[in-house]
């Protein structure tokens, strides 16, 4: 039962929209990750507003969850058009 609570609170606080583009395992990857990063971006510049956590950190936060999302699309979607 526990289990069935924390994917009920995973999908109340990450949701994802469905894919409605060219679909391809990359792209759906991508896409799935896109949404994260943006969801997570949201909560850090919720926390920052409110002064939960500075400026600084927030950029900091951000930065990193960029990179991740960079790194993602490199391997999700750079690897693709090379076929």
């Amino acid at each position: 039962m526990n289990g069935e609570s924390e994917n009920g609170k995973d999908k109340f606080l990450f949701p994802l929209g469905g894919y409605h583009g060219e679909f391809s395992p990359g792209n759906l990857a991508f896409n799935a990750n896109l949404q994260e990063f943006a969801q997570k971006v949201s909560y850090i510049c919720g926390l920052e507003n409110n002064g939960k956590i500075s400026t600084v950190e927030a950029y900091d936060r951000i930065r990193e969850l960029w990179h991740q999302l960079k790194a993602s699309k490199q391997s999700f979607l750079d690897d693709t058009k090379q076929d």
